[in-house]
């Protein structure tokens, strides 16, 4: 089989050749981090860490780089309305990022370079860009020349005509100082204004434009070209689109191989925003609480270029379908040792193995990676129900150790993985004995017609997450 991803650039689905082959050189655009983390974040960081997951199971050695923006109006703008700095701001949003995103199960960067970090590396690309004749110095800040590039609106497919340096409120929409040759032209480099953190450099002191960070930080860190740059659908124009006019104008190498982007969240088919009132933070969600897990699964569940439509519905579907993969993955804590398992997590099944793969390497294709794992995970299920209440399974222990081992360990290429707690192990709580010693006790208390008693025992069960389930063939019991 061979790994094929959709080339936002080329417009087409290409086999992945990387620089150096077995090694993947990877960035994503991080976070403006000036507020909380909204669900928009939650689907991109999920998706590339899920990518870069992927990649690795296939084995490669992938290098992944996640940057943050923390020189920026917005973060100006709520250091100022909090009384407070820029700094102050960053490292209070930079640590809630790390707290959200870890609860959604997403690893950690290898690396998380930030823009103030590489003042002088953002120096030296905007030099080489003036001696070319890309970039010009105008009463103290620094602007691209979009003309100059001959195949500016290459990766969005516009004309230029057509586009406006205004786009996603990150340019000026109007020159109104008069120092741009161009109406298109994009800051490089932004004089310094009264009260504004500002850094000394040829041009006068000021902060680096947007655009420049991301380019300036991938050439320090992973070199001139490299593998995969991926982002939001968002980030097409003009951030990217400006990323490689600059870098490519500087270096005369292409800067990434592949261009990767995830669709947007929409919420009852409208897109988010905060001036539609639609707008939901990932600890606000986390807080209903809604499991982590579920959050991740809803994700996964659409494929990562198409749009993600959120609802309260979706992610109670999501919620139910979870808790379905999660019962496949806690059988063998539960049953293991009934059964034999020797846990040693080498015996996979090869036909599942390839039915998985096929998705994931169809342009990471995760919702039909997902949907033979759930088809897994529904049959372990039916086989724990059988164990519990008829204390038999109809497949061989040894084909449900092969199934569950191969559900643990392909779910956790994907970040879903089940806590086993002290309960599941029943190494403490409530044992398999103790529960049937209850049930016993709750139909004496029945035929006895004590049915305060009865339902006491039932309220005691339930809090440790049994339910019981009476019918005519008597008392079924299973866990929550």
């Amino acid at each position: 089989m061979t790994l094929t991803v959709y080339n936002t650039l080329t417009r087409r689905q290409e086999p992945l050749e990387t620089i150096e082959p077995g090694k993947v050189k990877m960035y994503c655009c991080g976070v403006t981090v000036y507020d909380y983390c909204h669900l928009g974040h939650a689907r991109s960081y999920i998706v590339w860490d899920t990518i870069r997951r992927y990649l690795q199971w296939r084995g490669y050695q992938v290098h992944y780089i996640q940057n943050f923006t923390d020189i920026d109006d917005k973060i100006l703008n709520r250091a100022r309305e909090q009384g407070t700095t820029m700094e102050a701001v960053s490292h209070r949003f930079i640590d809630a990022y790390f707290e959200d995103i870890r609860r959604l199960n997403v690893m950690d960067a290898d690396e998380y370079p930030r823009a103030t970090e590489h003042i002088p590396e953002i120096h030296e690309m905007i030099k080489a860009l003036i001696a070319k004749d890309y970039a010009y110095a105008s009463g103290g800040d620094v602007y691209y020349r979009v003309e100059r590039f001959p195949t500016y609106g290459k990766l969005s497919g516009r004309e230029l005509e057509q586009m406006q340096a205004g786009a996603s409120g990150r340019v000026d929409a109007e020159d109104q100082e008069g120092k741009k040759q161009h109406p298109f032209d994009f800051a490089l480099w932004k004089a310094a204004k009264p009260g504004e953190p500002a850094w000394d450099s040829p041009w006068g002191k000021g902060r680096p434009g947007w655009h420049i960070e991301c380019s300036a930080m991938i050439r320090s860190r992973l070199g001139e070209t490299i593998d995969i740059h991926g982002g939001g659908g968002d980030l097409i124009f003009p951030h990217h689109e400006n990323e490689i006019a600059q870098s490519e104008a500087a270096i005369n190498k292409p800067l990434a191989r592949y261009w990767m982007h995830n669709g947007m969240v929409m919420v009852d088919g409208k897109k988010m925003s905060k001036s539609l009132g639609n707008f939901t933070t990932i600890r606000e969600l986390l807080d209903r609480p809604v499991d982590p897990m579920a959050v991740r699964y809803f994700v996964l569940q659409a494929h990562y270029r198409k749009p993600l439509d959120f609802t309260d519905e979706a992610i109670t579907t999501a919620e139910s379908s979870w808790k379905t993969l999660k019962e496949g993955l806690l059988f063998g804590y539960e049953h293991g040792e009934k059964l034999g398992f020797d846990n040693n997590g080498n015996n996979l099944d090869k036909e599942i193995i390839k039915r998985f793969e096929e998705s994931g390497d169809d342009d990471f294709n995760f919702s039909g990676s997902l949907a033979v794992l759930f088809e897994l995970a529904k049959e372990l299920r039916r086989e724990g129900n059988l164990l519990v209440h008829e204390g038999k399974t109809e497949t061989p222990p040894e084909e449900l150790a092969k199934q569950w081992q191969t559900l643990v360990t392909l779910a956790g290429v994907l970040g879903l993985e089940a806590k086993v707690t002290e309960e599941t192990n029943n190494t403490s709580g409530i044992t398999e004995a103790e529960i049937e010693e209850l049930i016993q006790k709750r139909q004496e208390a029945r035929k006895a017609k004590n049915f305060a008693e009865a339902d006491r025992i039932r309220d005691e069960l339930q809090a440790q997450g049994i339910t019981l389930i009476d019918s005519r063939e008597g008392t079924r019991w299973h866990r929550s």
